[in-house]
């Protein structure tokens, strides 16, 4: 079995993609949870407890950066990362990709350094997120780190739906923005006008 190291952005996206590679029995999978992007740090605990939480029901082994790098030291790297690029849309190469390429590439190195054979995510499994462009910067770091990337759409074939089923079912914490604190905003925004 390969070992894989899965960047996960939070329990309910990991349910169905767990299920999904828990099924195959070519890996072997450990969670990795690396998210600068969230925000607040309320949100970035919450999102983290809920996941732990869930890791543990299903035996999955969990590592984050916490303990080495403080959240406030992480935050700092991804504002950097997205300088300049804060009020592109969800989805947009401008600050998606800098945010995605940050959280891969970390992933990677993690990967390396702890001996795993391949790294993957579970940031497909959105509708708000580009599988296409996840696939593309994931093969971009493995060529970058010489760790291989497992490419997945996740959300196809009712991926997206059963994750949904899933979350419920566990009665998880759903949040309504993808993390950082411009998806945030733009989040309430579309509340508020929305008829």
């Amino acid at each position: 079995m390969k070992k894989l190291l899965l960047h996960t952005c939070c329990a309910p996206c990991s349910t169905a993609v767990i299920e999904k590679l828990s099924r195959s029995t070519d890996f072997l999978i450990t969670a990795f949870f690396f998210n600068p992007n969230i925000h607040p740090i309320t949100e970035y605990e919450r999102r983290k407890t809920e996941l732990k939480t869930y890791l543990d029901k299903m035996d999955i082994p969990y590592l984050d950066r916490d303990e080495e790098i403080l959240w406030r030291d992480q935050a700092k790297s991804w504002f950097a990362e997205v300088k300049g690029v804060e009020w592109a849309s969800e989805k947009s190469r401008q600050r998606c990709e800098p945010c995605i390429r940050l959280r891969f590439e970390t992933t990677a190195q993690q990967a390396k350094y702890r001996g795993f054979d391949v790294f993957a995510t579970t940031l497909s499994i959105s509708p708000y997120k580009d599988a296409e462009q996840i696939n593309r910067l994931g093969l971009a770091v493995a060529k970058d780190t010489d760790i291989p990337f497992l490419e997945a759409d996740f959300k196809q074939d009712g991926g997206y739906s059963r994750s949904i089923d899933l979350s419920r079912q566990e009665k998880m914490y759903r949040q309504n923005y993808c993390g950082c604190v411009f998806s945030r905003l733009e989040r309430k925004h579309y509340v508020k006008i929305r008829p």
